[in-house]
């Protein structure tokens, strides 16, 4: 897609869906620095925002600083809990009332999320004539959103750039150095056929789990 620099740009950034994104591909954080400054590529931006949740403990400060000291406003919201000990944050409706209400000030809208739910907005934003672009993690994005934007990246395929920090745990928390080297000897082990699967997991996990498993050793 043409860009030029006299576009008005506004970048939207789902930070649950791209923080879960890659920590369940790559096992790491996301670089929002850098995919605002690629989404931006030289352009007039008018606003960045990230869509966050907040607990009570407030942990998560040092990241919203982060964000904030990148240039990138933040729209914060509390994480419900209930009493059947669900938990949500749900950003989408928020994002896209922002959007629709920025409209007249953008030329284009960037969003960055692989969620689906948002091809209602970009319907919208088209009919208004203005261009849209999406950044996401190519296999946690809907075939529905890449096929209706202007122009797609696919951040998968640049991870140095737009990933960033340690390996993390299942819990989200960092690992440890030698839990690290652990892994890439992991990864870095050449598969024979006297190797059985089951070396690189435990019996318990599900298929998908060894399928994802084996994918991401490839990957790395």
């Amino acid at each position: 897609m043409f860009k030029h620099l006299d576009q008005r740009v506004g970048v939207f950034i789902d930070t649950q869906n791209m923080y879960y994104s890659a920590r369940n591909l790559f096992k790491r954080k996301v670089n929002f620095k850098n995919i605002v400054e690629d989404a931006v590529a030289g352009r007039k931006l008018i606003r960045a925002m990230a869509y966050v949740v907040s607990t009570e403990g407030r942990e998560e400060r040092p990241f919203f600083d982060a964000l904030e000291k990148a240039g990138i406003e933040t729209r914060q919201k509390a994480l419900m809990e209930y009493p059947s000990g669900q938990k949500k944050a749900d950003w989408d409706v928020g994002l896209a009332i922002d959007v629709v209400q920025m409209l007249d000030t953008l030329d284009v809208v960037i969003i960055v999320s692989g969620d689906g739910d948002f091809q209602p907005l970009v319907d919208y934003v088209q009919s208004r004539g203005r261009m849209v672009e999406l950044m996401a993690f190519g296999k946690t994005t809907s075939s529905k959103l890449t096929g209706l934007v202007h122009d797609f990246t696919d951040l998968s395929e640049n991870r140095r750039r737009y990933l960033i920090g340690p390996k993390l745990n299942e819990h989200g928390q960092e690992k440890s150095q030698e839990a690290e080297e652990d892994d890439e000897d992991l990864e870095n082990f050449e598969d024979t056929e006297s190797i059985s699967s089951s070396f690189f997991m435990n019996p318990e996990d599900s298929v998908t789990d060894q399928e994802e498993s084996r994918t991401r050793r490839l990957e790395f």
